[in-house]
């Protein structure tokens, strides 16, 4: 008997338990608290994202953003009509994908972090989800951008290039209908002054209001990222967005790309009806402990499931 047979059996144990020695009358409304209880448990769980197409994708999501961000041109053109800045060439910075941290520390996968010529470096993320953690997250990508810069014992901090942290939020960050909210560190007590350590985070968002108090560059491009497509490209828009959209063209378009994607696609389908099912069995694992527990009679192998790797 494996473990899923094992957990299982546990489960209908204590059910059967349940049913054999209470007969005591429930109230309606403890009845109805139970069973919505399971349906919600089951409900959660049982709810998984809407596959889409490689042609339906846009930049919002994490596999076109990826495959796109590969070519630096595409990178310079998103930096410049972000930030209203104009780079005469781009590289990348060394590890761009992957910072390391201290062994045993947390380190970071960076969607894309480039370096232009004049030394100032530029990480771009995109960000779909309101996890409520940005700010920090900010600092944490500070931090780990920064540390490998000086080398040991290295005196003075010259070497500290600009940075420039840019987060595109497919929400509005603040709720305050902005575009962008573009942060520094300045004095409290004196108005205007700024402490000058070359900092910049720019927090992005697709949902703003504002378009008079923003470049129509920014406002396309963020329009764009949301419907990556012929739709989404204005007609009279600034020629990077329309080679940017040419290249998000070439990558639909891409037989190679297709079986990329579709290979992708796959592996999460797998993981997604494995936590599907892990997911169910811990709802009902729930569901009895509590049933029982409300009894004060909770089965020793039904106990022991709840220990089990299943349990999450």
């Amino acid at each position: 008997m494996n473990i899923l047979e094992s957990s299982s059996a546990s489960i209908k144990n204590g059910q059967n338990q349940y049913r054999n020695s209470m007969f005591e009358k429930v109230t309606v409304d403890e009845y109805n608290k139970r069973r919505n209880r399971m349906v919600k448990n089951e409900n959660f769980i049982m709810q998984a994202k809407e596959s889409k197409t490689l042609q339906e994708l846009n930049l919002t999501d994490d596999f076109l953003f990826d495959v796109a961000t590969e070519e630096l041109e595409n990178c310079k053109a998103i930096i410049e009509l972000t930030t209203g800045l104009r780079l005469k060439s781009l590289k990348w910075k060394s590890g761009q994908k992957v910072i390391h941290n201290l062994p045993g520390k947390r380190g970071v996968r960076l969607d894309f972090i480039a370096e232009s010529e004049d030394g100032r470096i530029f990480d771009v993320e995109m960000q779909n989800r309101n996890e409520g953690n940005i700010p920090k997250r900010t600092r944490f990508y500070q931090a780990l951008i920064d540390a490998p810069i000086l080398k040991s014992g290295e005196r003075g901090f010259d070497k500290m290039n600009p940075l420039y942290i840019i987060i595109i939020c497919n929400y509005d960050p603040y709720g305050k209908k902005k575009y962008c909210y573009t942060f520094d560190n300045q004095c409290k007590e004196v108005p205007g002054l700024r402490l000058g350590d070359e900092v910049t985070k720019l927090l992005l968002s697709t949902k703003g209001e504002n378009k008079e108090e923003v470049s129509k560059e920014l406002v396309d491009f963020l329009h764009y990222v949301t419907e990556s497509n012929e739709n989404g490209l204005p007609d009279e828009c600034d020629e990077r967005l329309k080679r940017l959209h040419e290249s998000i063209r070439e990558i639909k378009a891409s037989a190679d790309m297709e079986v990329e994607y579709m290979k992708m696609e796959e592996r999460e389908r797998i993981i997604r009806d494995e936590g599907k099912q892990i997911g169910i069995i811990n709802g009902k694992i729930e569901s009895v402990l509590e049933l029982l527990e409300d009894k004060g009679e909770v089965p020793e192998k039904v106990k022991n499931v709840k220990k089990s790797h299943f349990f999450i």
